[in-house]
């Protein structure tokens, strides 16, 4: 498994722009996946639940220069672990959280990175703005001065095709743009977190600074 796993990473990060940072989604394989992942040269590794990352990075303590990443949902409660535990947040996904998440920032002295997760068409299975609430939102988000707002991130609706998908990418990289060209104090917008196992080549093409790959790199999950 590890050859295999080792020359799969090999070739998609040397078909990646440098531009891209490759996140390895380790969501349920086990703490030797994420090892072996390592080895050969990743750096970057999303969890979704907060149980189960802690467990890992508690056995895996050795490899400190690790960046995690939080891709899952996330509920108010388990903010304050989310903050302790994660380098970066890509699943910011409402105004109430952004502003929990600035509170708890100032309160513990930490701050990851995160991104505002955007739904770029209606999706009755994702959490996110749509674009019309989250330009609304932006002078709210603008006032979170303790979080470090870095960018968008988007998951397209299941069932589209590959010109839809596109679309849905080239919009998410250019509404980027267009809040970045706003001049806002502090929300940055150099990060858009996009593309995973099946259209990640889409997302790099449309403008991708993260791609979120799990399936492609360690197999499928059982």
């Amino acid at each position: 498994m590890t050859s295999s796993m080792s020359e799969r990473i090999t070739n998609i990060c040397g078909s990646l722009p440098a531009s891209v940072r490759l996140v390895a989604v380790s969501k349920t394989f086990p703490p030797e996946a994420i090892r072996a992942a390592y080895h050969a040269g990743i750096r970057n590794f999303a969890e979704n639940r907060i149980q189960e990352a802690a467990s890992k990075q508690a056995q895996l303590q050795d490899l400190s220069d690790i960046t995690w990443h939080f891709i899952g949902s996330l509920q108010s409660n388990k903010a304050k672990k989310a903050m302790e535990l994660f380098d970066w947040i890509h699943s910011v996904d409402s105004l109430k959280l952004a502003e929990r998440l600035n509170q708890l920032a100032a309160q513990l002295g930490v701050s990851p990175q995160v991104c505002l997760q955007v739904k770029i068409l209606p999706d009755p299975n994702k959490s996110g703005w749509s674009v019309p609430q989250l330009l609304a939102d932006l002078p709210a988000l603008n006032k979170c001065e303790d979080l470090q707002i870095q960018g968008l991130m988007t998951i397209p609706p299941l069932g589209l095709n590959e010109a839809e998908t596109m679309d849905v990418f080239n919009s998410t990289y250019k509404l980027a743009k267009e809040i970045e060209q706003q001049n806002w104090s502090h929300l940055k917008m150099r990060e858009v977190s996009m593309g995973m196992s099946g259209d990640y080549q889409l997302a790099v093409q449309a403008g991708a600074t993260m791609v979120r790959l799990g399936t492609i790199l360690f197999g499928e999950r059982s």
